[in-house]
C-alpha cells in the first residue's frame, strides 16, 4: 500500500466515512506534507510525516505546551505516531504572510506579539530541549558547508576562514548569553494564521529553549517579506516595552536588547542561507534559494553598524563573487 492510499485508510477509519474531500493545504520545507479534509460541511487538516524521516510526538506535546499558554494552535483530534498521522482543527487559509500589507500590519503585528509573550512567560526549565552551543554551532556551520562551498563554489583561504570561525565564535558568545525562554524557532509570517482568537501558529514542533530575542527576530526579519529599518526597529520596542512590564528578562536597554536581536539575526541568516541551499541541492526544491538576497542584505546591515561583525562585509563580498554551481541533476 502506498502512502497516500494509508493516509486514506487512516482516515476513512478515524472520520468513520469514506466519503471525504482531500486536498493540499500547504507546501513545507520539511518531508511533512498537509491537507485539508471535507467532510459533512466541516474541514479538517491532516499532516503526513513519514516516521522514518520525523516524529510526530513532539508536535503533540508541544501543542499542548502552547495552548497551555494562551496561545492558538490547532487541536490535535487523533494520532498515529508509528504511521505518522496527525488529524487536526482547521485555523483557515488566510495566513499573515498573504495578509500583511501597510494597513493590517500594525494590528497583526501587535496580536503576533501578545502571543509570544504569552508562549515566552509560560517557560518552565526543563520541559524543551535546550538551544545549546552544539545546536547553534550545527546550524551557523550549514552557511560555509552549503551556501559557501556547495552553492557559491567558493574556496576560502586560511585567512577567510580563520576570520569566519573568529565571527562565528562571537555571535554564538552573545547567543548563549542571552537570558532564556520557550522559543518557537521558526515564529515567521508564515507559520501565523489570520483567526480568531489572532493568531494561529503552526510549525512549531522544533521549539527549544532558547535566547529571547529569537522569536521576535525571525517575525521582523522574515524569509519572504520584509520591513524598512524604521518600522522594524518600533515594532521590537513595542515588544521589548510589553514584555518588560510582563516581567521578561529583556533588560533595562532597548539599545542592549536590539543589539542581541540584531547578532541573534546573524546566526539564524546565516543558517536559513545554508537551509536554503540545501533545499536546492540535497532535497530538489528551488524556490527557497530566491530569496537568499533578502538574508545578504540582512547580514550587511548588521555587519555594518557593529565593528565586531565588520569582518563578514569582506567575507560576503567574496563569497557574493563566487560562480552559482550548476543544479544538481
Amino acid at each position: 500500500m502506498n502512502r497516500d492510499d494509508e493516509l486514506r485508510r487512516w482516515l476513512e477509519q478515524r472520520l468513520d466515512t469514506t466519503s471525504f474531500k482531500l486536498e493540499r493545504a500547504s507546501t513545507d520545507a520539511s518531508f511533512r506534507r498537509y491537507f485539508r479534509v471535507t467532510t459533512g460541511g466541516r474541514t479538517s487538516i491532516v499532516m503526513d510525516a513519514p516516521p522514518e524521516r520525523e516524529s510526530c510526538e513532539p508536535f503533540v506535546r508541544i501543542a499542548g505546551l502552547m495552548a497551555r499558554a494562551g496561545v492558538h494552535v490547532p487541536e490535535v483530534y487523533a494520532h498515529d505516531y508509528q504511521r505518522g498521522f496527525l488529524l487536526l482543527s482547521d485555523l483557515g487559509g488566510s495566513g499573515y504572510l498573504q495578509a500583511l500589507n501597510e494597513s493590517s500590519a500594525e494590528r497583526l503585528f501587535a496580536d503576533a506579539i501578545d502571543a509570544l509573550v504569552r508562549w515566552q512567560l509560560a517557560t518552565t526549565p526543563g520541559a524543551l530541549p535546550c538551544y545549546d552551543e552544539a545546536l547553534l554551532r550545527r546550524e551557523i556551520e550549514l552557511f560555509p558547508e552549503w551556501y559557501v562551498r556547495r552553492h557559491r563554489v567558493v574556496a576560502l583561504s586560511g585567512a577567510q576562514q580563520a576570520a569566519l570561525d573568529q565571527l562565528f565564535a562571537k555571535v554564538l558568545a552573545n547567543n548563549l548569553a542571552q537570558p532564556t525562554v520557550y522559543v518557537h524557532r521558526d515564529y515567521m509570517p508564515r507559520n501565523l494564521m489570520v483567526c480568531e482568537p489572532n493568531p494561529g501558529v503552526l510549525d512549531f514542533q522544533d521549539a527549544v529553549l532558547g535566547p529571547i530575542s529569537y522569536d521576535i527576530l525571525s517575525l521582523f526579519k522574515d524569509a519572504f517579506i520584509s520591513w524598512e529599518e524604521k518600522r522594524v526597529l518600533e515594532w521590537t520596542a513595542r515588544y521589548w516595552r510589553q514584555a518588560q512590564r510582563a516581567g521578561l528578562p529583556v533588560g533595562p536597554s532597548f539599545e542592549d536588547f536590539y543589539r542581541d536581536f540584531e547578532w541573534m539575526g546573524v546566526q539564524r541568516h546565516l543558517k536559513v542561507l545554508g537551509i536554503f541551499a540545501r533545499l536546492k541541492y540535497r532535497d530538489g526544491k528551488d524556490d527557497y534559494l530566491r530569496d537568499a538576497p533578502r538574508f545578504i542584505r540582512y547580514l550587511r546591515s548588521a555587519a555594518a553598524r557593529y565593528r565586531e561583525l565588520n569582518p563578514l562585509l569582506p567575507l560576503l563580498d567574496h563569497i557574493e563573487r563566487g560562480s552559482e554551481a550548476p543544479a544538481a541533476s
